[in-house]
């Protein structure tokens, strides 16, 4: 994403521009990950959508290729009035439009589109003659291949653990969309699977009978179950997860040492002050002692009662795990979490001004 990009987005980030890997820490998408999976304890939601978004990145390389090899093969397949592949072309040519024009939903349909086509009815001399393009082109790619697959959007790019990873990039088949499609499928919607997933039967059934029985891999098999783990995680986990990370900076378990340190702080600084007052304990001026465990106590408090340490802050960092940080790098809520740091320090100095003050000026008296 681009820094001019980020700099424009004076509001808080959508759900879909985290997916999309279009945000800056401390609300990236891997933030977002950590996020669900310690706080919201609803991880496979957000695994299917990117195995999903990784079996489309496995297509669109698929379809780049599948037209190269097309191109390669293009004299001889003139001869033979090859109309499969003059469509395959043309649905190229529309994929790419819409890869600009329509957004992601329609990519995912003229992806597919191209599959199905590819796939259904395809004269065998034809497939016979793509499939040996293809090989010839892996056996004698050039030098510069490389730097064409550079050019692919970033948003392409595979990850590690994605399929596409797994294989050359210039290698791929039909069989690894098929097996990233059936992957997805035994992973997330059989019965009894190991991230199985809580969505209306009638999403489950489609999918399984999509795969299944009419054989299909493309992603658009996906994009129903996908805007329903979409819109639950944008209606439930999305709001909690910008509570934590665009107004606070720490997770639950380093604000409740906080509020364990602070409360301790706050009972030893009353017993001390109450001891100094009624031992009537000279001269006057030990009581300024009394600044340290108030401080700390309503530090400690505080920071519990906003999730939200300012000294860690205005170092320019925010916590991912227990004691473990990552740099604040978006602008609007590195500036938001400032501001509310800011306050957070003035209501400290407040208010151990008004405890160190009013313990201060009682006159002793002992006991």
């Amino acid at each position: 994403m681009s820094s001019v990009s980020t700099r424009r987005r004076q509001r808080l980030p959508t759900l879909f521009e985290v997916l999309n890997r279009r945000t800056l820490p401390p609300v990236d998408l891997f933030a977002f990950y950590v996020f669900m999976r310690d706080q919201q304890r609803s991880v496979d939601y957000l695994d299917f959508w990117l195995d999903v978004a990784q079996h489309m990145s496995l297509c669109r390389h698929y379809v780049r290729q599948l037209r190269r090899s097309v191109l390669v093969a293009t004299p001889e397949l003139e001869k033979e009035s090859s109309k499969r592949s003059s469509q395959v072309l043309e649905a190229f040519k529309l994929q790419q439009h819409s890869e600009i024009a329509n957004g992601e939903e329609q990519e995912s349909k003229r992806v597919s589109m191209i599959l199905r086509s590819e796939s259904s009815g395809s004269d065998p001399k034809v497939v016979a003659r793509r499939n040996s393009a293809l090989m010839n082109l892996e056996r004698h790619r050039y030098n510069g291949e490389m730097e064409k697959m550079k050019d692919l959007h970033e948003e392409d790019e595979p990850t590690v653990d994605s399929p596409l990873a797994q294989v050359n990039s210039s290698t791929v088949t039909r069989a690894h969309i098929r097996e990233s499609a059936y992957k997805i499928m035994v992973t997330y919607f059989v019965s009894g699977a190991e991230c199985e997933l809580a969505l209306p039967l009638s999403i489950i059934r489609g999918i399984t009978t999509a795969i299944e029985v009419d054989g299909r891999d493309d992603p658009e098999v996906f994009d129903e179950a996908k805007d329903y783990v979409f819109q639950a995680m944008e209606r439930e986990a999305f709001p909690a997860f910008l509570a934590h990370k665009a107004l606070g900076n720490l997770v639950p378990v380093g604000a409740f040492l906080r509020l364990s340190i602070g409360l301790f702080s706050l009972f030893a600084a009353f017993w001390v002050a109450f001891i100094l007052i009624f031992l009537d304990w000279k001269p006057k001026t030990t009581r300024l002692w009394l600044i340290l465990p108030f401080s700390l106590g309503i530090y400690g408090c505080l920071s519990y009662q906003y999730e939200l340490d300012p000294l860690i802050v205005f170092a320019g960092y925010s916590e991912l795990n227990f004691m473990k940080f990552m740099r604040m790098e978006e602008p609007y809520v590195k500036s938001l979490l400032i501001r509310r740091a800011i306050w957070v320090m003035c209501l400290v100095i407040l208010l151990v001004t008004g405890f160190c003050v009013l313990f201060g000026l009682v006159p002793g008296k002992r006991l």
